[in-house]
């Protein structure tokens, strides 16, 4: 999915949300467990009742990996089954020296067909080139992220400026605001301002807002640009709104809710 057709999808649905597809077999409603394939059965009601109010989906890879083959079966067989209009994301967290990222990059972007995947830049250009090098494709680079770890290495003094700061501004020499995203973390939002000053034209996907409690208000008037610039991620919050057979519907009106407050921001 290109820029264009990711900030179309965005002005027509009035959404800049993203859905976690975060799906740990041991928190989906109990009656899914004697479907032959629960977590793809979870995963496509959630889909189903999901789709008219985003524009992405997020598929946090660790959730599926865990399960061996079938979760692999189950991550693949959900990414085919999410709509072509949406943009798909494997946080993966990939990132590692040139041939092995070029391996990476061929698993989430040809095998799996992802239109993104997230990226650790600890080990620098030559680990995340391999996946800036797919057209049409997106790199979405660990930025200033939303655990208390942050404060380990991202938030300390390197040169003139905070680390993330240099991860940013460097990073946007390899890529392109065509190509190139950053994970910025909503429980961050006292730095959004400066983090749209260094990065004006790139889009962000931000995790946290919901059950982490990042403000969606708060994140919009911050980081938002011409383009609209952010998908704001909601895992939790969405797909486990309801244990009981209530799911899906339940998931669908949360979705909504977040849906009818971006399209106040859009305004």
């Amino acid at each position: 999915m290109t820029r264009k057709e990711l900030i179309e999808q965005i002005r027509l649905k009035k959404s800049y949300l993203c859905v976690g597809l975060d799906t740990d077999i041991t928190k989906i409603p109990r009656h899914l467990l004697s479907s032959p394939e629960p977590v793809f059965e979870f995963n496509k009601r959630i889909i189903d009742a999901t789709k008219d109010y985003c524009v992405s989906y997020k598929i946090n890879t660790a959730f599926y990996e865990a399960l061996g083959l079938v979760g692999w079966e189950a991550m693949e067989r959900t990414v085919d089954y999410i709509p072509s209009t949406h943009f798909t994301i494997a946080d993966a967290k990939r990132g590692d020296i040139g041939n092995t990222s070029s391996q990476y990059a061929k698993a989430f972007f040809e095998t799996l067909n992802f239109d993104a995947i997230t990226v650790a830049p600890y080990m620098g250009a030559d680990s995340v080139r391999p996946f800036l090098e797919y057209q049409d494709k997106w790199t979405i680079l660990l930025g200033l992220t939303s655990n208390s770890g942050a404060a380990d290495f991202e938030l300390q003094q390197a040169g003139e400026g905070l680390l993330y700061e240099k991860v940013l501004t460097t990073a946007a020499q390899w890529g392109t605001p065509d190509n190139l995203m950053y994970v910025v973390g909503a429980t961050q939002s006292d730095w959004f301002t400066n983090i749209r000053k260094l990065t004006p034209d790139h889009f962000y996907l931000v995790p946290g807002v919901g059950a982490q409690g990042g403000s969606l208000k708060e994140i919009s008037e911050k980081a938002m640009n011409n383009d609209v610039g952010i998908l704001i991620n909601a895992s939790r919050a969405i797909i486990y709104a309801s244990d009981k057979e209530d799911f899906a519907e339940k998931a669908s009106e949360v979705a909504k809710e977040y849906q009818a407050e971006m399209a106040t921001y859009l305004k």
